[in-house]
């Protein structure tokens, strides 16, 4: 099976169980599953997790994503980094693991962890990044179907991909479901 990021789905074991149940997916990764397994992510602050669900297949997609756009990065190698390539990325592994055209997106974090610390004038990346995540969904042509974004607290991230329910935690701000 490959690791988170690599482009491609968990596989049934041999004897038919799912290799794993729960895929981990770090900053700046990105993984595709299918029914049966989970996708998670932890500690969003200012990143944002971009999750794509294909309900007919029971296929999903989740990038955590760092910044907004490769201008405020050295290391262009990682598509899985920025919204504008993680989107087009992850539909493509999607469709490497059974998802159709009719995808579905949803939005978590993007938070302003330190709004204090910033000058008037200061660079917000999780504002930033929440407009850079609309935009790359926008042009992929996926619909933007539910989020919880912004705010000043972090948040992790459980996508039930049988039954696309998309559980958001948050220490300060309590649990929600999209």
């Amino acid at each position: 099976m490959s690791a988170p990021g690599s482009g491609a789905p968990a596989r049934p074991a041999a004897d038919g169980a799912e290799e794993r149940r729960e895929i981990r997916v770090g900053v700046a990764e990105l993984a595709a599953a299918v029914a049966g397994q989970q996708l998670v992510t932890l500690g969003l602050g200012s990143c944002i997790a971009i999750l794509l669900w294909d309900e007919a297949a029971r296929v999903g997609g989740l990038a955590h994503v760092l910044l907004p756009g490769p201008e405020l990065s050295r290391d262009l190698g990682n598509p899985a980094r920025f919204p504008c390539t993680a989107v087009p990325q992850l539909v493509q592994t999607m469709r490497a693991a059974g998802a159709g055209d009719e995808l579905t997106g949803r939005l978590v974090g993007g938070a302003s962890m330190f709004r204090a610390l910033l000058a008037t004038a200061g660079v917000n990346i999780g504002e930033r990044n929440i407009v850079a995540a609309r935009a790359a969904l926008h042009a992929a042509g996926i619909p933007l179907t539910g989020e919880d974004v912004g705010g000043q607290h972090g948040r992790s991230v459980r996508f039930d991909v049988g039954s696309g329910r998309v559980e958001v935690r948050s220490l300060s701000a309590g649990d929600r479901v999209l």
